[in-house]
């Protein structure tokens, strides 16, 4: 099998790098049963890199910034991942149009890697990675892999993105996440499953949050963790337990207790 996690919400709290240790051991148990996992989150790579290192993945794929990024974790390799696909779009009429719609909207640029370009810092956990002080225009012109905009009154800004063709989630209030046309968590992890050759019938995707939507869906067995919002347990097969009753690794476990390897 191939299970899609979710981070955030999901295997931890929000912004931060502490598993549980059940659900640490849920999935070792379920790679030991030799199906694969695949982290799938809205984090930049930065973000996703630690929870690797954290669950002792070495040689699995991991998903970041909603799809934007595709990676390969090789632990021979200097870096410990190599790419395999980056999807980067023009941020320079998003950046124009928020800008004008909300003058005194935060933006950041996602440098894949490294972190961030932005136009005002943000507080300390809200982005992964290093952040670079640098003006609207400047930072409209470098393609990126995401732009993330925030401040009050951002859900104004999801309709008029998306206009533009683009991918724009309100992932919380006063965030919006825009990426290329097209992309979600889905889309990268059907490319994972195929290069894998994995059979669409025996994918899992456990997640929380509405940029988990798409992935729950494409999954033939999608988990809602309890504490989701009833859109995303509606979009769901079933519902574990919540993340302080560590519903991940119950779902996993109970898959590890039924399926052979």
């Amino acid at each position: 099998m191939l299970a899609a996690l979710d981070i955030d919400g999901t295997l931890a709290q929000p912004g931060t790098t502490q598993i549980a240790p059940t659900v640490k051991t849920a999935v070792a148990r379920f790679r030991a049963d030799g199906h694969r996992v695949v982290l799938a989150s809205g984090r930049s790579l930065v973000g996703v890199l630690p929870i690797a290192v954290e669950l002792g993945l070495t040689d699995e794929w991991v998903i970041a910034s909603n799809g934007a990024v595709t990676a390969r974790l090789d632990s021979r390799v200097p870096r410990g991942y190599e790419l395999e696909e980056v999807r980067n779009f023009d941020p320079g009429p998003v950046v124009r149009l928020a800008r004008t719609i909300l003058p005194g909207v935060r933006v950041g640029a996602e440098r894949v890697g490294w972190g961030y370009d932005v136009t005002h810092l943000f507080p300390t956990g809200q982005l992964n990675g290093a952040q670079q002080i640098v003006s609207a225009d400047s930072l409209g012109e470098r393609s990126t892999t995401r732009l993330v905009l925030r401040g009050p009154g951002v859900d104004r800004l999801v309709g008029p993105v998306r206009a533009t063709g683009l991918t724009a989630l309100l992932t919380e209030p006063g965030w919006v996440d825009v990426t290329a046309p097209g992309l979600s968590k889905a889309t990268a992890l059907e490319k994972v499953r195929a290069n894998l050759g994995v059979d669409p019938l025996r994918t899992l995707a456990i997640g929380d949050g509405e940029n988990d939507l798409e992935m729950l869906r494409w999954a033939a067995r999608g988990v809602a963790m309890g504490h989701a919002s009833a859109v995303v347990r509606a979009a769901a097969d079933e519902v574990t337990g919540t993340l302080d009753e560590h519903g991940a690794a119950s779902a996993l476990g109970a898959i590890s207790a039924t399926l052979m390897p």
